[in-house]
């Protein structure tokens, strides 16, 4: 039993990397469930038992990047014992993986036009901006801002990251838009402090 666990795990997690690769280089329409299935060496019938279509599996992989820039943030958040850096930190840790060639095409435009918008937000809500709300609540908690509701902080701040997401995304010389977001994110949060 444990080994038929184990080849299953196995099957989602081949067909899911694979997935990745296809979504990413070729973007979901031009994605083909064959090409798929024929590198990562399994049938068209595992795929859809375990993801129910080409849509279900997208989801799986789309998921599975927000996970990782959720990681990513709180990994690059923990570097510092100062809670300003550290929210500032996950600020840039989020715009920066959205807009890595791996992320992009599946977070930023293949996502909410294949999974809709309220998916991409729910999903969204799950992990990065969970994340933002958990460090502006923990942070209110030790007096660091002044008066205001976390709940449209957290939904302000995590709007104002994916639209500089979207437009880094586009931007001829990313590394210089990350900056000049990073600065503008850095005087909007001055203005907060108490």
């Amino acid at each position: 039993m444990r080994r038929n666990q184990e080849e299953t795990n196995e099957t989602i997690r081949k067909l899911i990397e694979v997935g990745r690769t296809h979504f990413t280089e070729r973007g979901y329409a031009d994605t083909a469930l064959e090409d798929i299935v024929n590198e990562a060496e399994m049938t068209r019938g595992a795929l859809y038992h375990h993801f129910g279509n080409k849509k279900g599996l997208f989801r799986v992989v789309f998921e599975s990047v927000q996970k990782e820039i959720a990681e990513r943030i709180e990994t690059e958040a923990a570097a510092s014992e100062d809670l300003w850096q550290q929210l500032l930190l996950g600020c840039r840790a989020f715009v920066a993986s959205a807009v890595e060639p791996r992320n992009k095409r599946i977070l930023l435009l293949d996502g909410p036009a294949v999974l809709g918008w309220e998916m991409w937000r729910m999903t969204d809500e799950q992990n990065s901006m969970r994340l933002l709300h958990e460090q502006l609540q923990f942070m209110q908690r030790q007096g660091c801002f002044k008066p205001v509701t976390i709940e449209a902080m957290t939904h302000f701040i995590s709007g104002a990251l994916n639209e500089s997401a979207l437009w880094i995304a586009h931007h001829p010389e990313q590394r210089h838009a990350l900056d000049d977001t990073m600065k503008v994110i850095s005087l909007f949060m001055e203005g907060f402090k108490r």
